[in-house]
């Protein structure tokens, strides 16, 4: 019988050794994710790989959904620093956002059995069962204001960055589904930044 989800957050590392186990296991599942469909990644095989016992892997994911959301966390974080350290020229707000979404597309579709593993495990979740939801909208929001240059959004902002982030996450789980193409993705997002994001009228240096 599978085990029931907490309602509680994935254990926090304290320690070198315990952030190198956690490591461990979020790299494990990110490959496993990558090779197999979600439903056949199985949770002693990321133990294995990992090289912890079955009761860590618990402690700190008490779920394989937990432990999905918790890679797509740590691809998250990986992603805006990568775009906090890429070189940039100036670019309206719009043509910012856009550029790292395509970016962060890139980076999803390069693993679609992972991206589709994360993506559903997201939204599948409920805030009140798996916390850690929650820092997916957060930190791509920041990863978003951050690459447009918006240190302090106002509510008409953040509002048209989750429409395009809404938007975004559909097109590209069309694209995973074979429903469009990525030149289409591409197209729509443009016409979806150039649309909702008009009125920010910053340009990031």
């Amino acid at each position: 019988m599978p085990r029931i989800a907490s309602a509680r957050d994935a254990a926090e590392p304290s320690s070198a050794e315990q952030r190198a186990r956690h490591g461990r296991i979020l790299r494990a599942a990110a490959y496993l994710g990558a090779e197999h469909d979600l439903e056949r990644v199985q949770m002693h095989e990321v133990a294995k790989l990992a090289g912890v016992a079955i009761g860590t892997l618990y402690r700190y994911f008490p779920s394989k959904t937990h432990l999905f959301v918790a890679v797509m966390v740590d691809r998250i974080e990986r992603m805006a620093f990568s775009l906090a350290h890429r070189s940039q020229v100036p670019l309206s707000c719009a043509d910012a956002v856009y550029e790292a979404l395509v970016g962060a597309t890139q980076a999803l579709l390069r693993t679609p059995l992972l991206a589709t593993a994360m993506i559903q495990s997201a939204a599948t979740s409920n805030a009140a069962s798996i916390p850690d939801v929650a820092k997916i909208d957060r930190q791509f929001e920041r990863m978003l204001l951050d690459a447009a240059g918006i240190g302090d959004p106002t509510v008409q902002d953040a509002t048209a960055l989750r429409l395009v982030v809404a938007l975004w996450f559909g097109l590209v789980q069309a694209a995973l589904n074979g429903r469009t193409s990525i030149p289409e993705l591409e197209s729509d997002l443009r016409v979806a930044c150039e649309k909702l994001l008009a009125d920010m009228s910053v340009f990031v240096v």
